[in-house]
């Protein structure tokens, strides 16, 4: 029998993925496939509250890949989408509401495709931001990617020096 592959095989692959994420503590927030020059991923992306630890998502790649075996692909990844994970959803869209956010265009308008700007509000992908004190709506189809913009000053500040240590 042929292996799946395709929108159809995607479809399933989300399913099972969201019912082992589920069972498991996380929320698969993606499965997809991505071409690369290196042959055909399927990634899975999956968050919690407290972040995904590379022990997380070598627990849940042993419990996805045995369902995965129907389905054609080169290569499996599990991974955390990342402190810089595009604006997407309406969870993402809240975790990011009142912050600044950076939004990339297909296109040019107003003769820019980068604006940054604070981030007021999502409406079914929609992304209304404040930039230089106006108020810019740039509409779903215009939007090649949008993401909250990182204070690295923050993230450098972070003290690693008790993770994993026993309490």
């Amino acid at each position: 029998m042929p292996k799946k592959a395709g929108n159809a095989a995607l479809a399933d692959i989300n399913a099972i993925g969201e019912r082992e994420a589920a069972r498991m503590g996380f929320e698969l927030l993606e499965a997809a496939f991505e071409k690369e020059p290196t042959g055909l991923y399927l990634r899975f992306y999956l968050d919690k509250e407290a972040g995904v630890s590379l022990d997380d998502c070598e627990a849940f790649h042993r419990a996805v890949q045995p369902l995965m075996e129907k389905y054609d692909y080169d290569f499996m990844e599990v991974c955390s989408p990342g402190i810089d994970r595009p604006i997407r959803t309406e969870r993402d869209a809240a975790r990011c509401m009142g912050q600044q956010v950076e939004v990339r265009l297909y296109k040019p308008k107003d003769g820019k495709k980068v604006y940054t700007g604070l981030f007021t509000d999502f409406d079914n992908g929609d992304i209304t931001l404040v930039v230089n004190d106006q108020e810019m709506v740039f509409l779903k189809k215009e939007i090649a990617i949008a993401k909250c913009v990182i204070d690295m000053d923050e993230v450098e500040s972070v003290d690693l020096s008790d993770e994993g240590k026993d309490e």
